[in-house]
């Protein structure tokens, strides 16, 4: 898969040239277009709280394209796996990714953070492209060895799994969730890469018009 961006940074699209036959996976509402014989099979049911559906989009003999934008104004990154070095992503902050590339929620890395829960990212290998979908800009963050940073969950996107991390609460007083991040702050110690977004995708999302808010 060969994946080709336009109308970034703050309304990215993502077109993914797929090679004949060859297939990848998307968010079934992610999907603006796609080029005639592209086949979709959706794999489960929408529900009333708004859950994404997946969806296989399989190339016919000739190849094809499938155009994938996020749901909220921001960039698109491509971000490109080795098969050595995996990376840690935000829930719900892939938008597409070929089937040479496996997520892990359980990852081993993630006991020191989580515990026995499933927390607010979870782990990507595999060799290939992943899309990315940032809320609004983005950055990427090297640290260098011993280099310390401190980030709000609801703006991380991913970083390198060679990044050390340790995650604390904000205040006693907070509310506090490992499966959103609320309430809590990722403390990051090089070296290793982060990707951060510009813009809170809950405090976006919160704010725009939908079923039930009266606009």
């Amino acid at each position: 898969m060969q994946v080709r961006t336009r109308h970034t940074p703050a309304f990215g699209v993502a077109r993914l040239l797929l090679a004949p036959g060859e297939a990848v996976q998307a968010d079934y509402a992610a999907m603006l277009a796609t080029s005639y014989g592209v086949v979709v099979d959706v794999r489960g049911k929408a529900s009333s709280r708004g859950r994404s559906v997946k969806a296989v989009f399989t190339a016919p003999a000739e190849g094809g394209w499938v155009d994938v934008a996020p749901a909220l104004p921001g960039d698109v990154y491509t971000l490109e796996l080795d098969g050595v070095n995996g990376w840690c992503v935000s829930r719900g902050g892939w938008l597409a990714t070929p089937a040479t590339v496996r997520t892990d929620p359980n990852w081993a890395g993630f006991r020191n953070l989580f515990g026995a829960e499933a927390g607010f990212v979870e782990h990507v290998s595999g060799v290939g492209t992943l899309v990315l979908a940032a809320c609004g800009a983005l950055d990427m963050v090297t640290l260098d060895q011993g280099e310390l940073i401190t980030v709000d969950p609801a703006y991380l996107l991913a970083y390198s799994e060679m990044t050390q991390s340790r995650l604390r609460a904000v205040s006693q007083s907070m509310h506090q969730s490992v499966r959103t991040g609320e309430g809590l702050l990722l403390d990051f110690a090089g070296p290793g890469q982060l990707l951060i977004q510009t813009r809170n995708p809950r405090a976006m999302a919160a704010h725009l018009p939908g079923p039930g808010n009266g606009r």
